[in-house]
């Protein structure tokens, strides 16, 4: 295969290179679209009969659910990618900013409705938490800090090369609230306990745990609350049939149901990839959008890593996975919204639980989103969907999960219907799951850990696999368990990072 005519990578300049993508999640298919955008021949290769990744959706006798990331925050990421493809992206999706964001539910009954508008979010702080409501502001204002120094200097930067140090603000780094955990810094802004769960919350978005994971986290809370969050018309699958629509238009080749087994390796420089089927394909550049754990030590295989590499692999702590139920329902209650949270009565305690102890909480935090509240073709009339989520340990027990599934939806119903929902059990009239085992199935992640490694650790939310394989050249690591974190807009920015890195030759 034929290398660049020069030092450049950009189209003009490239005599064709050929880029192997492994997945087809949101950064498999950002990836192939900048690669392909950029002058590269890109061929993508899922073991799924759809591309999408976790942005998976069922369908059900006029009932519709997402079944992976229900909120979309951050879409100018998803506008900058369309615009480098020369597309318009509202010619492909339908993106509605939301102005009511979340209701958190206490178990003493309180309620309280969050919005765009950070005034009335304040106001009816005020009325269950006198006084916190101008806290919230400050908490927000501080946010914003945090996000303002960590945006260009660590979610925007590959941090591949040293060039990529040299240009870091370090005294802005040394101002991101990394010396103290979350909880600390949240138990130092807010009176009222209520105040302080709703925020040591955001911890959950990367699967962490607050009383753990450095306060520099609180940037989530920004992004959020004083961003917002947006729903794509006809729901977040339409996002992934949409990248797949814009990869195959600008002559991407997308293969499904196809398994790889292995990437080769020839004198530390990727070369290829080996499909299931015993086939090689040849390629100059890959790049795998499968969890980056199950990538070094399955596909590259332990021989080809250093042992710093082996043992971080073995001694990783990894993210919460989760447990959801979907619920088609006859009826609707007035107390849901489009996001909801129902808090536990004892949110350490919770933590502990699933993350020293290794063990499902025993009175999970329950968040449940109802979007045909938002969109009614989601439900017939009169009807809910309700997708139920509560974040678990990693697991890969499967005869633990098989029988831990009818607990935990017995215990989950119980208490949701105590909460407000009176009638749940009677109302489903179909219903599915999916456990960590099936998430570690269905999306080769590592114990059904939803974000790889954990952030639990003052630096290990900076220490994530880079985008760039150390040690194998011509290997790209991508998606939600790599450099920057998970989530949908930091996946897209992953995605940025590769295809400058495989730009640069590194």
């Amino acid at each position: 295969m034929s290398l660049p005519s020069n030092g450049s990578n950009n189209g003009s300049n490239l005599a064709t290179q050929h880029v192997v993508v492994i997945g087809g999640g949101i950064g498999g298919l950002a990836s192939a679209i900048l690669l392909k955008t950029r002058g590269y021949e890109v061929t993508l290769l899922e073991k799924n009969e759809t591309t999408g990744g976790k942005l998976g959706e069922v369908r059900h006798e006029g009932y519709r659910f997402d079944t992976g990331p229900s909120v979309l925050t951050l879409p100018h990421l998803l506008e900058r990618l369309f615009t480098e493809a020369g597309k318009d992206l509202s010619d492909y999706l339908t993106i509605t900013p939301l102005s009511h964001l979340c209701r958190y539910n206490w178990p003493d009954g309180a309620t309280l409705d969050t919005w765009l508008d950070r005034d009335r979010t304040a106001n009816e702080i005020d009325s269950i938490a006198p006084g916190d409501g101008v806290a919230y502001k400050r908490a927000l204002n501080h946010a914003k800090k945090l996000h303002e120094r960590t945006w260009d200097a660590f979610l925007e930067n590959p941090l591949a090369r040293l060039s990529d140090l040299k240009s870091l603000p370090w005294a802005d780094l040394l101002r991101i609230d990394a010396h103290r955990t979350l909880a600390s810094r949240v138990d130092s802004q807010f009176n009222s306990e209520k105040l302080r769960m709703l925020f040591k919350r955001f911890a959950t978005y990367n699967g962490s745990d607050p009383w753990k994971t450095p306060a520099t986290l609180q940037v989530i809370s920004h992004v959020e609350l004083t961003l917002g969050s947006s729903y794509v018309e006809g729901g977040l699958r339409r996002l992934a049939e949409a990248l797949e629509t814009l990869a195959r238009e600008l002559g991407c080749e997308i293969r499904t149901d196809t398994m790889v087994n292995a990437i080769t390796i020839d004198q530390k420089t990727a070369t290829g990839v080996q499909l299931d089927d015993g086939t090689n394909l040849a390629a100059d550049n890959v790049v795998s959008n499968m969890d980056a754990t199950r990538t070094l030590r399955d596909l590259v295989g332990t021989r080809h890593l250093s042992r710093t590499q082996r043992t971080r692999l073995k001694l990783q702590e990894l993210s919460t996975s989760g447990l959801v139920l979907l619920l088609a329902c006859d009826r609707q209650w007035e107390q849901l919204r489009h996001h909801n949270i129902f808090f536990s009565r004892d949110y350490q305690r919770e933590f502990q639980e699933m993350v020293d102890e290794k063990r499902p909480a025993s009175e999970p935090t329950i968040y449940v989103t109802n979007t045909s509240l938002t969109d009614p073709n989601d439900a017939p009339p009169g009807g809910s969907n309700l997708f139920v989520l509560i974040n678990t340990p990693p697991s890969s027990d499967r005869a633990f999960w098989e029988q831990e599934v009818t607990r935990q939806r017995t215990h989950i119903l119980d208490r949701l219907e105590k909460a407000g929902l009176p009638g749940l059990c009677d109302s489903i009239i179909w219903e599915s799951h999916l456990s960590p085992t099936q998430m570690m199935d269905r999306y080769e992640a590592e114990d059904g850990s939803i974000y790889g490694s954990s952030s639990n650790g003052k630096l290990s939310a900076f220490l994530r696999p880079g985008n760039r394989a150390r040690g194998i050249h011509n290997l790209y690591l991508i998606g939600g368990t790599t450099h920057p974190g998970g989530g949908i807009p930091l996946v897209l920015l992953s995605a940025f990072h590769v295809a400058e890195l495989v730009g640069r030759g590194e």
